[in-house]
């Protein structure tokens, strides 16, 4: 397990909204198409990247969810989760950064292997999985100020857009366990023009 604890006061939330109140006209079409896509990312990811797609595990420790988290994935005031922090990278370019929040009790039973995943893909495990629910997703933009924003350029070394980036959040149940996946969309898929199908 990589070892770096996150134990941040997180002050500057973001507003998410409900995956369907999303608009065409807000966005273009290729990154809406990549927020709206209810399959696997990290498939779509290799579908795109014709050469060099690896995995990139940042982090991995206890740390505490932000109050929007925690009130999804409805814990304890202050209670603390497994963080897991990954780039999908094309190219040793990073395309996604992701932040997956996995409560202690969500790692029992069906969901045992959560913890040591490694270098996998947690959708590889989760997609695979009959028992796996895709339970709430939500969208924002993230403004430079926000911790996610400055969590996803800081891991990546990604040149910081002036303006935002776009973020999905998917609340996943495992045998009705429930883990929280925050997937940051950074300016190379952008610019790449991915397309998931």
């Amino acid at each position: 397990m990589i070892k770096t604890f996150h134990n941040a006061t997180y002050t500057q939330e973001s507003h998410w909204y409900q995956w369907d109140q999303l608009r065409h006209d807000q966005i273009t079409p290729n990154l809406y198409h990549l927020l709206m896509d209810r399959g696997s990312l990290t498939d779509c990811v290799k579908r795109n990247c014709r050469h060099g797609f690896n995995l990139k595990v940042h982090s991995q420790d206890f740390g505490r969810p932000t109050h929007s988290e925690q009130q999804l994935l409805k814990l304890p005031r202050a209670a603390p989760v497994i963080v897991r922090e990954i780039a999908l990278n094309c190219s040793h370019i990073p395309w996604i950064f992701a932040r997956t929040l996995i409560p202690p009790a969500s790692m029992h039973g069906k969901g045992h292997g959560l913890a040591s995943l490694g270098n996998k893909s947690l959708g590889t495990v989760l997609f695979a999985h009959r028992k796996v629910q895709r339970h709430r997703v939500e969208i924002t933009y993230l403004k430079p100020h926000h911790h996610l924003f400055q969590r996803a350029i800081q891991a990546t070394n990604c040149i910081a857009p002036s303006t935002g980036l776009w973020a999905r959040r998917t609340l996943f149940l495992l045998a009705d366990k429930p883990l929280l996946v925050n997937e940051i969309f950074l300016p190379n898929i952008v610019h790449h023009n991915a397309i998931c199908k």
